[in-house]
């Protein structure tokens, strides 16, 4: 066994330079071993070279000469979280990132998050984002970018981004809310060059909002969308919120479902489909469960104390039924899609303190999942989601390390979630709480 060393040093060895991306060789031991899989090793060791998990043991491990050896005190270590729908960059992308970016990046990873993929937003932004923190000049998660596409023009009788204010509040894929004329085809070369232009500039998602019209053009172009997605070695994405969507979103080939149906409720036979089609759907649940200020320090900061319910936009949570039917609807489909053996991913859908979103989207979670099932949507099924399974998600050997060591057993209390005192990402510690 290598001498056992303090973390202190590695930082000071740090201390004047600029940021560095050479993976440290690590050896963990002492840690409860939660896998991403479903696989518990009680007392367990991890072994990192060269920015990779080189060998995972019950007991005590050797690792390469010099190796930091990182005593865990029996607390968990389990893979890097994962969320995979968040909105990133918030209000004007140049201040933001000459101003912000430092800061969000490391609130995510204090949070436990190594991976995030975008939601949308400005793609040139996004890319920047992207290679600040890939070269070092920003401490950060890694960033899977990704551009909205229409599927169509707006259509006579309503549109798909819902009615006024935040559109989770007003969805127009409501029942009673749809659109009822078909909505304007988009020439089929037009969306090809859009996705073509994405990619050359660095996008890694094309995201698609469905809301499919009657008579209407939606699912063909989805369908478009995909081919040229797969074409060009990228994924498709897309929004959909109601059975119907997520249905047409499936015929038509896409790679990852953003949302869970949550405004009208699945049969069984449509959730066994959706699910045998192997597509992640990435969960979302919080945006529909009430936040309250003292479990979001943005409400805190913006109000003080206020113990009434507040939405996603974090002004009042809404009086009429609709998001409340969608708090119910949304839990009882993930249920039903998870219990077809769906692959369920986490996501947050959100832009405020990591942290924060994090609590609100387990909460959502418990409701309908156990703590088990709730390890493997936010690390191996979130992987998925962002099309990174083959690196990311789960502790074996040849993966990516990207490690999250928590104070507490998530097994027994789904809050220790949130005690991060230690976060490695590609084999490089980045958060040191210890």
């Amino acid at each position: 066994m290598n001498r056992p060393a303090t973390l202190a040093i590695v930082w000071a060895g740090m201390l004047g330079a600029s940021l560095s991306l050479a993976a440290q060789d690590l050896v963990i031991t002492n840690a409860r071993i939660l896998d991403g899989n479903g696989g518990v090793i009680a007392d367990g060791s991890v072994v990192v070279e060269d920015g990779r998990i080189a060998a995972i043991a019950a007991g005590d491990a050797d690792g390469p000469e010099g190796a930091l050896v990182v005593d865990a005190q029996g607390r968990t270590l389990m893979p890097g979280f994962i969320d995979a729908h968040r909105h990133i960059i918030t209000g004007p992308s140049g201040p933001w990132l000459e101003n912000q970016a430092a800061d969000r990046m490391r609130e995510f990873l204090e949070a436990g998050f190594t991976s995030v993929q975008s939601g949308g937003g400005d793609p040139a932004a996004q890319v920047e984002l992207q290679r600040r923190i890939e070269v070092g000049e920003i401490e950060g998660p890694r960033i899977v970018t990704a551009v909205f596409t229409q599927l169509a023009a707006p259509a006579p009788g309503g549109g798909g981004g819902g009615r006024g204010g935040d559109p989770a509040r007003t969805d127009t894929a409501r029942p009673g809310f749809r659109p009822t004329d078909a909505a304007p085809r988009i020439p089929e070369d037009e969306v090809r060059a859009f996705v073509r232009n994405q990619v050359e500039a660095g996008i890694d998602a094309i995201k698609a909002v469905i809301l499919v019209t009657p008579g209407g053009p939606e699912a063909e172009t989805l369908a478009i969308v995909v081919d040229e997605t797969e074409r060009l070695d990228v994924r498709s994405i897309t929004h959909a919120t109601s059975v119907q969507d997520t249905v047409a979103a499936v015929e038509a080939g896409t790679h990852v479902l953003m949302h869970t149906p949550h405004t009208d409720l699945m049969d069984l036979e449509t959730a066994r489909m959706v699910a045998e089609s192997g597509i992640p759907m990435v969960s979302t649940l919080g945006v529909f469960t009430p936040t309250f200020a003292e479990d979001n320090q943005a409400i805190r900061a913006a109000t003080g104390f206020d113990n009434e319910p507040r939405f996603r936009d974090l002004l009042p949570y809404p009086e009429n039924a609709e998001p409340w039917y969608s708090a119910g609807q949304g839990g009882i489909n993930a249920r039903l899609f998870w219990n077809a053996g769906g692959v369920y991913a986490f996501g947050t859908d959100t832009t405020y303190l990591p942290r924060d979103t994090l609590q609100q989207e387990l909460t959502a979670l418990n409701v309908v999942f156990s703590r088990q099932d709730i390890v493997q949507i936010l690390t191996k099924n979130a992987a998925a989601a962002i099309g990174r399974g083959d690196d990311l998600g789960t502790l074996e050997v040849g993966k990516l390390a990207d490690l999250v060591l928590v104070d507490g057993n998530p097994l027994a209390e789904l809050s220790d979630l949130l005690n991060v005192v230690l976060v490695i990402r590609d084999g490089r510690i980045v958060v040191d709480r210890m």
